[in-house]
C-alpha cells in the first residue's frame, strides 16, 4: 500500500466517526451546578432578595471547599474544611445573609472566617468585611484564597471574635457563624444603631437557635428567633 492511499483511508475512517468529543470544561460545569443550585436549594425555598441570589451565583463554592471535595460543592449540606471545621450548608448562609439585611454601604463584621465562603458572599454585596478567625491555618488559607479571587473588599484577622473588631466598629451588621451559649456583650457594643446581627446561638453539640439581633437609635435590643440549626461551637482562646 502506497503512503498516499494509507493516508486517504485514514482520513475516511476518521471522518467517518466524526468530530472527537471535547473535554469537560471543568469551570463551565461548576458555573451550571451553581446556577443550579441557586434556583433549586435557594430561590425554591424562600430566599428573594436579588443582591443575595446575585451573591450566591457569583461565588465559586468549589473554591473555598477541599479539593477532593469539589465536586460535592453545590449540594446543600455542609462540608469539612479540616481542623473540626465547616463550610455551612448554601441555604443556611443565603438565608443568614438575607437575614442580616446587607446593604451596599455596610461596614460588616464576621465571626468564624472558616473557609471565606460567607465573607466572599458578602464582598458581593456590601462596602466592606473585617472577618475573623480564631484557628491560624484557617485564617491564612482563607486570606489567601479570597485574594487570590479578588476580594479586596475582605480584610482578614486571626484572634479571638469574642471581643469583636472594636477599632473598626461600629459595624451596620454582624454575622457569626459559630454557637455562642450567650450572645456575646462586645458585638453587641459594636453594633451601629439601625445595625443589625445575626448568629447561632445554644449549647454546645445540641440544636441552636438561630437569632437576630436589632439595635434601635437609642441603643435598645429587639430579639428573634429565625429558626433551629445546629453549628460548631463558639472557641475562645
Amino acid at each position: 500500500m502506497t503512503f498516499r492511499l494509507a493516508l486517504l483511508l485514514l482520513l475516511g475512517t476518521l471522518l467517518l466517526a466524526g468530530p472527537c468529543p471535547a473535554q469537560p470544561d471543568t469551570s463551565d460545569a461548576h458555573e451550571q451546578a451553581r446556577h443550579e443550585m441557586v434556583r433549586t436549594q435557594i430561590a425554591d425555598r424562600g430566599i428573594t432578595d436579588r443582591a443575595v441570589l446575585e451573591a450566591l451565583r457569583a461565588v465559586p463554592r468549589h473554591r473555598f471547599v477541599p479539593d477532593r471535595l469539589a465536586d460535592w460543592a453545590y449540594t446543600d449540606r455542609p462540608l469539612p474544611i479540616g481542623h473540626e471545621q465547616t463550610i455551612s450548608q448554601p441555604y443556611i448562609v443565603a438565608f443568614m445573609t438575607e437575614a442580616v439585611q446587607p446593604d451596599s454601604t455596610d461596614r460588616v463584621l464576621e465571626v468564624g472566617t472558616g473557609s471565606g465562603y460567607q465573607a466572599a458572599v458578602l464582598a458581593e454585596i456590601v462596602d466592606s468585611v473585617y472577618t475573623i478567625e480564631i484557628v491560624p491555618a484557617l485564617a491564612r488559607t482563607a486570606r489567601t484564597r479570597l485574594d487570590r479571587l479578588g476580594y479586596d473588599n475582605v480584610t482578614v484577622r486571626e484572634g479571638d471574635g469574642y471581643a469583636g473588631w472594636p477599632e473598626r466598629a461600629p459595624f451596620d451588621a454582624i454575622v457569626v457563624t459559630a454557637a455562642p451559649q450567650q450572645v456575646p456583650p462586645p458585638l453587641l457594643d459594636q453594633l451601629a444603631p439601625g445595625g443589625r446581627m445575626v448568629l447561632p446561638v445554644g449549647p454546645v453539640r445540641e440544636v441552636q437557635q438561630l437569632t437576630r439581633l436589632t439595635k434601635a437609635a437609642d441603643g435598645s435590643i429587639t430579639r428573634e428567633r429565625l429558626m433551629p440549626v445546629r453549628f460548631v461551637p463558639f472557641q475562645r482562646d
